[in-house]
């Protein structure tokens, strides 16, 4: 643990200064990286007492990692929770906090707008272990109250949610959860921490794919989980370290904590050309609806102004008026935004969500879980927002609206 006591609040600061303090190391401002798989004991008895969780120390690097540890404390920091995970990828995230939630039996009620990877998993994974997977409309607070049981384990959403951004009231569905004993679970990756703190809102467990906004750079595949102490141990020892295996890599650990440094820039740029572009295309003729928590006309827009207090994000859906064939040809026409899934990047980022990201759903399952054919996502990057739109509108079927 460093000896760093300095008092910080402003979001940025503590994004780069939390839990390091270079006088502990050398004098190094950039925190080591600890590229080891084990680690040695002073004693035996040290070692003993260390597996039977009698003191504090590293063992093996599948439990945790001085340069893990760092940024487990830091996002558990900005996240305003007591403790942190970091795993391999967001579904590792997803995985090992359901593992140790869940047992045959029980039954996790969710949203029926989920990321595709997350949708089979639920699906077609955790229900061969006699786990009930319900989809509820959790955009209604009343839907959950009438679906909730004894046998309810977990509420899990996404919100926004992948691809539409379709959002949830946190507060609402975790009193709701709470009162039922079910432990709230809500992935926070399109918002990031700066945008919106679940668990200040009530949630118990956050996670993050943080191969998007929080690496921000397109070069690693991580995850976070992020909870109470206890909660994120039983999930360490549980669903990481036995179950999953889904343990980060100190390298992209060292490569996240650079991210988190510009994190609260990049947010400001990806939301303010965001809001920029869902305007330009809401006026746009061949362009049938944009969904953007942003715009006034957005269904939840108040919803979002009061839960998505640091912006409303740089992720954007929208439908053309040609439908499927529409939206691919307008992509395929694309020249500087990049035919890609993920999202956060730098770069902007489209894709098509029914072929691509949720082709894990049935068509019958995307239309009745509000996946459009004809629904395209866009992650817009840190291009300057004029070229971005450039690039919009020479693809789009009627140029002869302007960018704005």
């Amino acid at each position: 643990m460093c000896r760093s006591s300095k008092t910080v609040s402003g979001f940025s600061t503590r994004a780069i200064h939390f839990g390091y303090e270079p006088m502990d190391h050398e004098g190094a401002l950039t925190p080591p990286l600890h590229l080891t798989s084990t680690f040695a004991f002073e004693t035996a008895e040290a070692g003993g007492e260390m597996f039977a969780g009698e003191r504090q120390g590293y063992i093996y690097s599948r439990i945790s990692n001085p340069t893990l540890d760092l940024l487990e404390r830091r996002v558990a920091d900005l996240e305003g929770a007591e403790a942190a995970l970091a795993t391999a990828s967001g579904m590792g995230a997803i995985t090992s906090a359901l593992w140790t939630l869940v047992a045959p039996g029980d039954e996790i009620i969710v949203d029926k707008t989920l990321y595709g990877c997350t949708f089979s998993y639920m699906r077609h994974g955790l229900a061969k272990f006699g786990i009930t997977v319900t989809h509820v409309d959790l955009t209604d607070p009343a839907n959950l109250e009438a679906a909730i049981g004894p046998n309810t384990r977990v509420v899990y959403f996404e919100t926004p949610a992948n691809p539409n951004m379709r959002l949830v009231d946190i507060a609402a569905i975790a009193r709701i959860a709470r009162a039922a004993g079910a432990a709230t679970v809500v992935d926070n990756t399109y918002a990031t921490p700066l945008l919106t703190r679940p668990i200040e809102l009530g949630a118990d467990i956050v996670v993050h794919s943080a191969t998007k906004y929080l690496g921000g750079h397109g070069d690693l595949v991580a995850g976070m989980v992020a909870g109470s102490a206890e909660m994120i141990t039983n999930i360490r020892t549980t669903g990481m370290k036995d179950m999953t295996g889904a343990v980060m890599a100190p390298f992209n650990a060292m490569l996240i904590l650079r991210g988190l440094k510009t994190l609260a820039l990049r947010m400001e740029r990806h939301c303010q050309s965001a809001q920029r572009v869902a305007e330009a295309l809401q006026r746009h003729p061949a362009v049938a609806a944009v969904y953007y928590p942003g715009l006034p006309g957005f269904a939840q827009h108040d919803l979002a102004r009061r839960q998505m207090t640091g912006g409303f994000g740089g992720m954007i859906a929208f439908e053309l008026t040609g439908g499927y064939a529409a939206g691919l040809s307008m992509m395929n026409r694309l020249q500087l935004i990049r035919r890609a899934v993920s999202l956060g990047d730098a770069e902007s980022l489209i894709q098509h969500p029914a072929s691509m990201t949720h082709s894990t759903y049935t068509q019958e399952e995307r239309e009745e879980h509000g996946i459009s054919e004809g629904l395209v996502r866009l992650s817009v990057g840190l291009e300057d927002c004029d070229d971005i739109l450039a690039d919009i509108f020479q693809a789009l079927p009627d140029s002869s609206a302007k960018a704005a």
